[in-house]
């Protein structure tokens, strides 16, 4: 039976069912594709944490030698003359990332960091002017993106005490509500310049509602944009069809690009080929067919694309594991791999529901479609020590004080054996 046939009511949580569903899965090969670590006693662990940081593409080693052998052969000739040269390497992953994100080829480039992309992105698309200089965005966000915005917000001569909003839960609930957003968008109307929002919540693993958010925030002229950190490579994602002016991502959790890899940004068209925009200028933004001018050329020209938003040039380590990655999803297929993630992270859901004690709860959204496949589970008493038992056994999730549990089971590699194993020994613990 397709992945994409199986409804809630079908998930049963027991062991003989994980079995079938392994049996089944037309996904399993991909988990040949990673390296998985093992534990003690030389089982494979069952990793829950692709979210921090995803497992290494076993084809990511060969890039990188791929490009250190080119380093030393060739030296600065490597830059033209490379099996894969580095002066249009960032073109390497530009058709996948957009395939990822659901963008055009000339929305989306790969470059810097998450935060540093933020601070870029909202250069351009935070414009202060008049009464409209409020940005929105949630109360508890990752910390990454509260610094970027406030400090941001405060380098431009706003206030971040009055400038920045920050919606939160109700009172007593975990989670944002579609209908809460968007009418606080309304509230603020003519005051807001722009919207940023974690698509994908870091801490409970709730989706957001990305079109209702954009639709509601062009209609009162703002601009808006999404943090994509727990969102790209989880989801699909339709940037481009639903109208998001500007988001960003890192690619070393779901996209598993190593650590603190290459980042990401997404640019709608309309406003990557509007060469008037504003935005900090670096040499690899600049016109290519001038880019080597150097002196010669003193103006800035950017390219009619997002990737005029490049300061510098790529860097090639860094990204060459992304290439390795992306191929594996381009492979898989976001909607296959999305089928899968229903299904697997239904049946980890079904599992904590029935072998839970009355002391846990889980905080992610029980409707698939409100979530990707991470689920969080509230533990009472000493939460921290019951995490620990976690890794005791083999089973490697994230602990978010005071006390959070982030189980996320990713469709390229978990397998449902894993999350009927992290299910009971949680249960134990």
């Amino acid at each position: 039976m397709p992945f994409d046939e199986i409804k809630a009511a079908d998930l049963e949580p027991t062991a003989a069912f994980a079995e079938r569903m392994d049996s089944i899965d037309t996904l399993s090969s991909f988990r040949d594709a990673f390296n998985l670590p093992v534990d003690r006693n030389g089982r494979p662990v069952a990793y829950f944490v692709g979210n921090s940081l995803g497992l290494q593409p076993k084809a990511a080693r060969g890039i990188v030698e791929e490009v250190m052998d080119d380093w030393a052969r060739l030296a600065v000739d490597g830059h033209f003359d490379a099996d894969r040269p580095w002066y249009p390497y960032h073109e390497q992953v530009r058709d996948e990332l957009a395939t990822v994100v659901g963008a055009k080829p000339v929305e989306v480039v790969a470059m810097n960091t998450l935060t540093v992309n933020l601070h870029l992105l909202l250069m351009s698309f935070h414009r202060p002017e008049g009464i409209r200089r409020r940005i929105l965005m949630e109360d508890g966000a990752f910390p990454s993106d509260t610094y970027a915005v406030c400090s941001h917000v405060a380098a431009r001569g706003g206030d971040p005490e009055s400038d920045v909003v920050r919606i939160a839960p109700r009172k007593g609930e975990d989670l944002l509500r579609t209908e809460d957003i968007v009418a606080e968008i309304h509230r603020l109307g003519d005051s807001l310049s722009t919207v940023m929002l974690g698509g994908v919540n870091f801490r409970t693993g709730q989706l957001l509602d990305i079109p209702a958010i954009t639709s509601a925030g062009h209609q009162v002229g703002a601009t808006v944009g999404f943090d994509l950190a727990h969102a790209a490579g989880n989801i699909p994602l339709r940037l481009h069809d639903h109208d998001v002016d500007y988001a960003a991502w890192c690619s070393y959790k779901y996209l598993n690009a190593g650590p603190g890899a290459v980042a990401g940004a997404f640019i709608h068209e309309r406003h990557a080929s509007d060469l008037d925009l504003p935005r900090f200028a670096g040499w690899w933004g600049n016109d290519p067919s001038t880019r080597f001018r150097m002196h010669l050329e003193d103006t800035f020209i950017p390219v009619p694309s997002a990737e005029a938003w490049q300061l510098s040039n790529p860097p090639i380590l860094s990204m060459a594991p992304l290439v390795a990655s992306l191929d594996r999803f381009v492979e898989a297929g976001m909607d296959r791999l999305r089928a899968k993630s229903r299904v697997l992270t239904g049946y980890l859901h079904a599992c904590l529901h029935e072998f839970l004690p009355d002391d846990a709860t889980i905080v992610t959204p029980a409707n698939a479609e409100e979530r990707g496949c991470q689920l969080t589970v509230r533990l009472e008493g000493d939460a921290r020590r019951r995490f620990e038992g976690l890794a005791e056994h083999g089973v490697i999730a994230d602990f978010r004080p005071p006390d959070l549990v982030r189980l996320a089971p990713v469709p390229l590699y978990s397998t449902f054996e894993d999350c009927f194993r992290a299910a009971s020994t949680l249960r134990d613990a």
